[in-house]
């Protein structure tokens, strides 16, 4: 969607760095349109919309408008990644335009903190904004936390109880190698296994998911029943790639074939350099038969993704 973001998150991109892709090699709605429409085609059955922030992409409500329309085919679900920032004027637009629901990013409940994390004061709006999505119903809303040691680990209980008293689902997530500063260090990552730990201490928890499948996420319920969930995304420590079926496709027309890669397929170029439907699904096919078994992030020759989160879409 875009490589441009409000937030200056210390894990994605904290120098809010002014090197964005000129405009002019971002996809336009209409190519977007037409590239979904492709993929929904090669069986892709859910679409996700990210950034950097999507809702900075002026009348997006369109480009939904228009995306919702291949549920008419075989796309099941239409959503968006968002850091809620504007969220709580727009709720209700995205929903009428055919979004299906929302995953919102919050790593503090402490005014002061989300400030130190995200670069800005700005938690107020991002609550207002999960208020805004639950009125609008774009359920099942997901809240992402990610987990840094020594920054937000001792809200891990707090944001669960935050689950439990605003009925949604909350993902903890551990700290990736997706940062611009290329700070980041395997000691700050706090494990799913803690993660779980710390929460079941408190709250019991019990798991839904047995397996993970083609999901990023365990989910567990709470043991007393009540409302919410719980959802542990361990990509470091628990990898679950062989169950992986995403594909990416950046704001400039980039193929990833993993949130790792250190290689993209240029399809943005192909597409304008006036290929045929048929030329683009076969170079889509070929660069999906090239997705990587798994990353190699615990590996010892391990190398940084090309580009960092913001940059790539999560």
């Amino acid at each position: 969607m875009t490589d441009r973001c409000n937030f200056r998150c210390f894990y994605c991109n904290p120098t809010h760095r002014a090197d964005f892709t000129d405009k002019r090699n971002i996809l336009s709605f209409e190519e977007i349109v037409y590239l979904s429409e492709i993929f929904v085609e090669l069986g892709i059955e859910k679409i996700r919309l990210t950034g950097g922030e999507p809702l900075l992409r002026k009348n997006i409500e369109t480009l939904i408008e228009d995306l919702s329309k291949l549920k008419k085919r075989q796309l099941k679900e239409l959503t968006m990644t968002t850091n809620g920032f504007s969220l709580a004027k727009r709720a209700e637009a995205l929903q009428l335009a055919g979004l299906d629901r929302v995953t919102i990013s919050l790593d503090s409940l402490k005014k002061d903190n989300f400030q130190k994390i995200t670069g800005v004061d700005k938690l107020e709006k991002v609550l207002a904004g999960i208020e805004a999505a639950k009125l609008a119903k774009l359920n099942p809303i997901k809240i992402n936390a990610v987990i840094v040691r020594g920054w937000n680990d001792d809200e891990i209980v707090e944001l669960a109880n935050f689950a439990r008293k605003m009925s949604v689902s909350m993902r903890f997530i551990e700290y990736m190698p997706l940062d611009s500063g290329m700070n980041w260090s395997r000691k700050s990552v706090v494990s799913g296994r803690e993660i779980f730990a710390r929460i079941n201490e408190v709250f019991p928890l019990k798991q839904k998911n047995k397996t993970q499948e083609s999901e990023t996420a365990r989910t567990y319920s709470f043991s007393d029943r009540a409302e919410g969930e719980i959802g542990i995304i361990a990509p470091i420590t628990e990898i679950f790639c062989g169950g992986c079926s995403r594909i990416r496709l950046t704001a400039d027309g980039q193929i990833r074939t993993c949130l790792f890669s250190t290689k993209e397929y240029n399809l943005r170029d192909l597409l304008r350099n006036g290929s045929n439907r048929g030329e683009i699904i076969e170079f889509i096919q070929a660069v999906v038969m090239q997705k990587e078994l798994r990353h190699s992030i615990n590996n010892s020759n391990f190398q940084p993704a090309s580009r960092s989160m913001s940059f790539i879409g999560g």
